[in-house]
């Protein structure tokens, strides 16, 4: 029962953080699947990866060094930040790769790599509460392990890994081939420092005090972040605003479709007020169009004609103007 107490504990509350962050992707939201994979990834592969990898190299520092604190320090404050965050941002990278034709920005690559690190985080926190918590402690040790690892720590590894997906967007989004490589590097560089400056904190200031100040400085970041991803979702809405008027113009939108695609708030009750089930997947999949249109053709504007933008264009202005007139009419 605890073990199953524990693993309840590391998974619910981080597929509520997950569902939270799929919320926060307004406009064009990215598939299921790929989401579903990049979770998984992060809970099994990433998680599973880190945890043979981590033992191996600390138990090689201590035999090295003879000193457990020696083994410790390196284990928490260089290895685990460098491995995990690699491991983690593989999966952002597969999708960059992959599925280049959904990473559209850096909302996008901030959703991907925060889903994967929520993934990795309900398993290291299945393991630390039973591990660290019960076995420890008890049920007092599970409870107090649980509240630390979801609400004061909860967004730590979305957190981190959020820099490799803002460096590969940023890389998705700039013809510069140096830049190209540097933006991911960069990313991968901020990742590892903000986590190992967390771990070792964690490590070096015990007890309340060590808890409320690394708790402060994680919030603070958190919270920094999260004004990040509202500008970004501001960002989007003017996107569609300018790249959407051209639609209206041409006839292939109406004014109250273009006013309702570009409103978050609109296009969720013009769905759920929708007759039927039919009438609701032709409006979800309008409003998706729209956001995906407005993409590529910044995109256009940006890259050029890469991997057929041009083409996807024609292909969605045909769909949209489908589903326009069998919603109006």
């Amino acid at each position: 029962m605890p073990l199953i107490l524990s693993i309840l504990l590391g998974f619910v509350p981080m597929f509520l953080f997950a569902t939270f962050v799929y919320w926060l992707d307004r406009y064009e939201k990215e598939p299921r699947m790929l989401l579903g994979g990049a979770f998984f990834w992060g809970a099994v592969i990433a998680a599973g990866a880190a945890f043979l990898i981590n033992t191996v190299l600390g138990l090689g520092v201590y035999y090295l060094t003879g000193s457990e604190t020696a083994a410790d320090v390196s284990t928490t404050s260089i290895i685990a930040p460098v491995i995990e965050e690699t491991l983690k941002g593989m999966a952002v990278l597969l999708v960059f790769l992959l599925a280049r034709k959904e990473f559209d920005s850096i909302l996008d690559g901030i959703v991907y790599a925060a889903i994967t690190a929520l993934g990795f985080a309900a398993t290291e926190n299945s393991y630390y509460i039973y591990t660290m918590g019960y076995l420890e402690d008890g049920y007092a040790g599970l409870v107090q392990l649980a509240f630390i690892r979801i609400f004061l720590v909860g967004w730590q590894h979305p957190f981190y890994t959020a820099f490799i997906g803002i460096g590969l967007a940023m890389a998705r989004l700039t013809r510069n081939g140096g830049l190209r490589l540097f933006f991911p590097l960069l990313g991968l560089g901020a990742a590892i420092l903000t986590h190992a400056l967390h771990n070792t904190m964690a490590q070096f200031l015990s007890g309340l005090v060590g808890l409320a100040l690394t708790s402060l400085m994680d919030w603070t970041g958190w919270l920094l972040l999260l004004g990040f991803i509202i500008f970004m979702i501001w960002r989007e809405n003017q996107l569609l605003h300018l790249q959407l008027e051209e639609e209206l113009r041409l006839g292939i939108i109406t004014s109250e479709q273009y006013q309702t695609a570009c409103s978050f708030w609109k296009r969720t009750g013009g769905i759920f007020k929708a007759n039927d089930q039919n009438r609701r997947h032709q409006s979800k999949r309008f409003y998706q169009a729209c956001a995906e249109l407005a993409h590529k053709k910044n995109q256009l504007s940006r890259m050029g004609d890469e991997e057929g933008n041009g083409q996807i264009i024609t292909s969605l202005r045909g769909e949209l103007q489908q589903l326009s007139i069998a919603l109006t009419g």
